[in-house]
């Protein structure tokens, strides 16, 4: 197929060596984060660890360490909250640990990644339309980030299928050869489901990820992720860091 959809860094693994581009979404919070760092102009390095190897690639790259959401101080208020890095001062560059959007961002290899939410998942879908990424050898892969069991296993996220959905129901409708092109039925039933939800944004905000986001006292990420179609960046994987996709 055309374009195809997957869940997680196992699949992004196996899909991306054939992959025209992968299509990372992480709703919840990494690739919101990184939507809204990249309109500031921060160029966002995604790293798959939060250890203490984060702080020296940090360092290499000369750049701020985005810390836990409970670790953010006001000298200090670069976090994965999307909340937080819209108030906090613009920082040229930003190393943002994720254990799921940034490790498939790492596990995509060579091909194109970019990093989609419900913020801007029309802006992206015409921008993968208009280069008309997709075909049968070299399929457009959208891959759902989804949350992790305490013993490490995938744990699929309502969010992030939703957000899947919502870039793939989009890239159906757009103008252009991409808009036309076959989607997997994986691809269909994730914009099927975007297109039948009476209202995605309260379930969003009822997901478990959603509700632990409340419960730990950041509901305000929560309504900066259900922002849809409020964002016209498209944040592209460039020497290492997420940037504007060039015009």
């Amino acid at each position: 197929m055309a374009v195809t959809f997957g869940w997680g860094p196992t699949e992004a693994r196996v899909l991306a060596p054939r992959a025209a581009c992968v299509v990372v979404v992480d709703v919840l919070s990494f690739t919101t984060s990184v939507g809204v760092a990249v309109e500031a102009g921060t160029a966002v390095y995604p790293y798959r660890w939060r250890d203490a190897t984060a702080r020296a690639y940090a360092d290499r790259r000369d750049a701020v360490l985005a810390v836990g959401r409970s670790e953010a101080t006001p000298e200090h208020p670069w976090s994965l909250s999307p909340a937080a890095l819209r108030a906090a001062p613009p920082a040229p560059c930003l190393v943002l640990p994720s254990p799921n959007g940034s490790t498939i961002a790492a596990e995509a290899g060579d091909a194109p990644v970019v990093a989609a939410s419900l913020r801007n998942r029309t802006a992206v879908a015409a921008w993968l339309a208009e280069r008309g990424y997709g075909s049968e050898s070299r399929p457009l892969v959208v891959i759902a980030s989804g949350e992790r069991w305490p013993d490490g296993s995938l744990r699929p996220a309502l969010e992030d299928l939703l957000g899947a959905g919502a870039v793939l129901s989009a890239l159906r409708a757009a103008p252009g050869a991409a808009g036309a092109r076959e989607l997997s039925p994986e691809a269909t039933a994730a914009a099927t489901l975007w297109e039948a939800a009476d209202d995605p944004v309260a379930a969003l905000h009822r997901c478990d990820s959603g509700r632990e986001l409340y419960e730990y006292g950041h509901p305000q990420d929560v309504a900066v992720a259900a922002e849809v179609d409020t964002s016209e960046t498209v944040p592209v994987l460039r020497d290492g860091a997420f940037q504007e996709a060039a015009p």
